[in-house]
């Protein structure tokens, strides 16, 4: 569905039409499903959280925060939504386990210049968290690329930004991320 007609549902569900959130729900719905698989191939056997169920729980959180600016304000909310939710659902599972060893997030896939194979979800979040506070515009870029799965083109139009200034954020905030998730082990 081209920009401007999903950006119209965006207002339009954001005003309250009901009719236009459920079509909403339809236009984004291969998006976000596809934005979730990404999430669920990095969680590999560990995750037995479906991608249609990511999907639907990230779309109920999303219903909550209407109404959007944009299509770029949208993704970005789905892709924090979906973040919350497997960092919430990685909780969920430490917890059940009394305290065992951590679930890891393997990075295949996303271009990560790290020693370490893999990352826990938990003290990406944390990180994620501390660079958010620095750098808010970073921490969307990692959100939309770890969690969301998007291209860095894809981001930068996300994020208004040039393909060149989203490839230095990238790799600096990797760099970051990298360091800071290793000085706490």
């Amino acid at each position: 569905m081209p920009s401007g007609d999903v950006t119209r549902l965006l207002a339009a569900a954001g005003s309250g039409d009901r009719l236009a959130f459920d079509r909403l729900y339809r236009a984004v719905y291969d998006e976000l499903h596809r934005m979730a698989r990404s999430n669920m191939r990095r969680e590999g056997r560990a995750m037995t959280l479906q991608p249609t169920a990511l999907v639907n729980e990230a779309y109920l959180r999303l219903a909550r925060d209407a109404p959007w600016e944009n299509r770029r304000h949208f993704f970005g909310a789905a892709a924090e939504a979906m973040r919350r939710i497997l960092v919430d659902y990685a909780r969920q599972r430490l917890a059940q386990k009394r305290g065992g060893e951590i679930e890891r997030v393997t990075l295949t896939g996303i271009d990560v210049p790290a020693a370490e194979p893999d990352l826990d979800v938990l003290a990406l979040d944390e990180a994620l968290t501390l660079l958010e506070a620095e750098r808010p515009r970073l921490a969307q870029l990692v959100a939309m690329r770890f969690f969301a799965g998007m291209s860095i083109e894809d981001a930068a139009r996300a994020l208004g930004v040039s393909p060149a200034t989203a490839k230095r954020d990238w790799a600096f905030a990797r760099a970051w991320l990298h360091d800071n998730i290793r000085s706490r082990t």
